[in-house]
């Protein structure tokens, strides 16, 4: 057999094997060649001892494991390459234009890095600029909501204070108008804008700062449930955190007033998490997804379409049984389904995040996942209402009904990083 195995060494060694298996239980041995006429199993035994054949398998039991050690670091090259290869596609992706598809866009990046700068990693400079002014434009909004009352209630010092940011706040549109200019003439090089973003982003926080201030002043007119939430960038340090948990539920409705115009998707209004399940009840529209409610991590898409700046009030609605769910905006029914996360009550003990969502028990936020926008009476109860119980809701009625298990009040929400507590508007408008 030219080039080959000779047949007599294959018939040789499965003989050798079979013959020193009654000596050497599991052992490895190496065999040699015997004439045809000689017994096979005695010529094997008589040609070495078994501490010789003892030596040779412990001379190729070392090969085999330098072999083993010569694999593993070339397998450890082989990780350090690929890791390498990853960096420079990431990178021609942050290149390429942006109307060039991107492989692997879905609801969530396991292990994606965390975007601090404040919005997506892949919104065009213009599209930042964009919020930006809308930030100015709703900080307006509540200077003027400060003029009113400072006329009710005269104070120089308020003023005075007033004209101070009413000035800083011209002072950041001429910013952005010049950055506006420096973009369509192409002047902004990368660093240039991420630094210039972080300052701008710096002084808006200093501002709702002191705007809150202000505001503090009239919250001893106003009842405690009458306030809303604005998270006015897309980050992954704005934040509320509600003060109590959630018991175990077998059935809830979960309602609460958005107003928002974020794109691509207007982020995460909620996250509940527990020990172990990150993902327990979440409410998000990420990308360009459709709004989804995931429990347990079972998801069901959602009919809202709530970013066009104006106020809208959800509510959805499950039960364990069949995992049944309905879904209403403005207080009327839009969508329904069943099995979702059937038979799986909601876990106790957890941490409910508005903002944000969660991939770590009460952090691991990730800016591209965060509500941009503004949030108020956020309510659960741990039964289905009825859809006259919703409409009442809806309407701003003097029938609406707060949550049995978390109500809508200033004294149970905390809040973090910048976002700020103001008066509501939604009903006002209503009635």
């Amino acid at each position: 057999m030219p080039g080959g195995i000779p047949w007599c060494f294959v018939v040789l060694f499965a003989v050798c094997l079979e013959c020193l298996a009654q000596n050497f239980g599991q052992t490895r041995f190496i065999c040699t060649s015997v004439p045809v006429d000689m017994d096979m199993c005695t010529s094997v035994q008589s040609s070495g001892s078994a501490e010789d054949l003892k030596t040779n398998v412990l001379q190729l039991r070392e090969t085999v494991l330098q072999q083993k050690e010569t694999i593993m670091n070339q397998k450890e090259t082989i990780r350090e390459l690929t890791t390498k290869l990853g960096r420079c596609e990431s990178q021609s992706l942050l290149e390429s234009g942006p109307n060039e598809a991107k492989p692997g866009a879905g609801r969530k990046q396991t292990g994606s890095g965390k975007n601090t700068m404040g919005d997506l990693s892949r919104t065009p400079a213009a599209e930042t600029l964009s919020q930006l002014g809308q930030t100015l434009q709703s900080l307006k909004t509540r200077l003027e909501n400060l003029e009113q009352y400072s006329r009710l209630n005269s104070s120089s010092q308020t003023n005075s204070l007033k004209d101070m940011l009413q000035n800083k706040i011209d002072d950041l549109e001429k910013q952005v108008l010049s950055r506006v200019n420096s973009l369509e003439e192409g002047k902004l090089n990368p660093k240039n804008e991420t630094e210039e973003r972080v300052k701008i982003e710096s002084t808006l926080t200093s501002l709702h700062q002191r705007i809150s201030d202000l505001e503090k002043g009239q919250k001893d007119n106003r009842p405690g449930d009458k306030f809303q939430l604005t998270f006015p960038l897309r980050t992954n340090y704005m934040y509320a955190k509600v003060k109590k948990s959630l018991p175990e539920m077998y059935a809830f409705t979960i309602c609460m007033w958005l107003k928002s115009n974020a794109s691509p998707g207007v982020g995460t209004p909620f996250s509940y998490a527990v020990p172990g399940q990150a993902n327990e009840l979440v409410l998000i529209e990420w990308g360009n997804n459709p709004m989804e409610i995931l429990i347990n991590d079972k998801v069901a898409k959602l009919p809202f379409v709530i970013n066009d700046g104006k106020w809208h009030h959800i509510c959805i609605t499950w039960t364990t049984r069949d995992g049944v769910w309905e879904a209403y905006q403005d207080g009327t029914q839009g969508g329904n389904g069943e099995n979702l996360a059937p038979y799986h009550p909601i876990k106790p003990q957890g941490v409910l995040v508005l903002g944000q969502e969660q991939d770590t028990l009460g952090g691991g936020f990730d800016a591209t996942q965060a509500f941009v926008g503004e949030l108020a009476h956020f309510n659960i109860w741990d039964r289905k209402l009825t859809s006259g119980e919703i409409y009442n809701l809806a309407t701003c009625s003097t029938k609406a009904l707060s949550g049995n298990v978390i109500a809508w009040a200033e004294t149970n929400i905390d809040i973090y990083g910048g976002a700020t507590k103001w008066t509501f508007e939604a009903c006002r408008q209503i009635n």
